[in-house]
């Protein structure tokens, strides 16, 4: 039987994204993490993270999505 990812929030998977992380398809800021069973990571901005989400989380061993942030008032 096929698992799916384990799906996180910061507070469960290490430390939050910073302004640091960017996107690994287009440089924007990261906002999702994709741990590959591989050990790989990948950091997708909120716009392609969506747009790539269903084939990502067929991949993923952990997806960590904090695009909840983009819509906070620090």
């Amino acid at each position: 039987m096929k698992r799916g990812p384990t799906l996180n929030t910061a507070l469960s998977a290490g430390p939050a994204l910073t302004s640091s992380d960017r996107c690994d398809r287009c440089g924007a800021q990261g906002y999702v993490r994709v741990t590959l069973p591989t050990g790989g990571t990948l950091i997708f901005c909120g716009h392609h993270a969506k747009k790539h989400e269903d084939k990502l989380k067929l991949i993923a061993a952990e997806y960590v999505d904090e695009t909840n942030r983009l819509n906070s008032v620090n």
